[in-house]
């Protein structure tokens, strides 16, 4: 039973990445996510075999560069017709996947192992669904960079992009910071099984995370889209607020007063008493947002100009009887992948 659920996730996380890229209309979107995947299963036949995961975060790394130079060259003719910002966006790319892969392949390699592949690796369908997993990573994460650099305009360079662009060196910034800090830390044996609560650490439970979302954040506002972003946001905020409030209407405010009693800071009693007791909301209203979102069409529909987002893409295509069944195919897919979110 156990290797049939690891298949179809493996199969629904193919389907949710290759449906979104060929709602894009570009071929070679559709032809980078494939080769997202293809890589992933292709490194998966020699990690099984010789049981090892050292290779696993470089070969994501690897991907990210493949997948976004592919695109770059046949969307330049081979740089015959190379746009500047597409340039500079994966360049921007680069520069991240081959940081995060070179400090992740060394790190494994000075532990020895990932603990968390321990139970993992044993299971061939448990191991090539987390690869598959990781395919589908990279996939979504670069899709609106993919998507971007492979249209016909190319990205456009205004006061958006340039806010982006510090918004993603800043991002950067904190993510090696707080990678630094970490090693920095672990490399000293008395804080061996510790926490760090120093530097970015003590300000942020997980900074290198955070990093992370700034970065891609930065990102996307250099792609474009702010518009339709900016609505969505406004429309989502009162359901997000409505599951938060209604989380912290429980909340017992005796036990940050415990917290400071026992002598920890104000930031210390959020992130350690009050964020994780909210966390279970934060995820929720998270999850609910990215579903509205994701389905939105009358927002889109008004504010949206040469971009499209996919409930545009599908409701432009029902114009075309040919394209009818794969519409309903790609909307049948949506409707299973919402269930399973929710």
């Amino acid at each position: 039973m156990k290797i049939v659920i690891n298949l179809l996730i493996s199969l629904i996380a193919f389907a949710i990445a290759i449906s979104i890229a060929y709602a894009t209309g570009i071929e070679l979107v559709f032809r980078a996510v494939f080769l997202a995947f293809a890589i992933q299963w292709l490194a998966f036949i020699p990690a099984y075999i010789f049981q090892t995961e050292k290779f696993y975060d470089l070969t994501g790394s690897l991907t990210y560069l493949s997948v976004i130079w592919y695109s770059l060259t046949y969307t330049s003719e081979f740089f015959a017709n190379l746009n500047q910002a597409n340039l500079v966006i994966v360049l921007l790319i680069t520069f991240w996947a081959l940081r995060l892969g070179s400090f992740l392949f060394m790190r494994i390699h000075k532990d020895g192992e990932d603990k968390r592949f321990r139970t993992i690796k044993p299971s061939a369908s448990q191991f090539f669904m987390t690869w598959t997993l990781q395919g589908l990573w990279v996939s979504l994460c670069s899709m609106c960079a993919l998507t971007a650099i492979s249209s016909n305009t190319g990205i456009v360079t205004n006061a958006f992009f340039y806010i982006g662009l510090a918004l993603f060196i800043f991002g950067f910034a904190i993510e090696v910071m707080a990678d630094m800090e970490k090693s920095a830390f672990k490399a000293n044996q008395e804080n061996k099984d510790k926490f760090i609560t120093t530097g970015l650490w003590a300000r942020s439970r997980h900074p290198n995370y955070f990093g992370e979302i700034v970065l891609w954040t930065g990102m996307g506002l250099q792609l474009g889209l702010i518009p339709v972003t900016i609505s969505h946001i406004l429309f989502c905020t009162p359901f997000c607020m409505f599951v938060l409030i209604s989380r912290m209407e429980g909340f017992d405010r005796n036990l940050e007063e415990a917290a400071m009693d026992l002598g920890e800071n104000a930031w210390g009693t959020f992130w350690r008493v009050t964020f994780p007791l909210a966390l279970p909301a934060i995820v929720a209203s998270l999850l609910l947002s990215f579903v509205i979102s994701f389905d939105e069409f009358i927002l889109a529909f008004f504010l949206s100009s040469q971009d499209q987002t996919l409930p545009l893409y599908m409701w432009g295509q029902l114009r075309f009887p040919k394209k009818l069944p794969h519409v309903l195919a790609l909307g049948a897919v949506i409707i299973v992948a919402t269930s399973i979110i929710v």
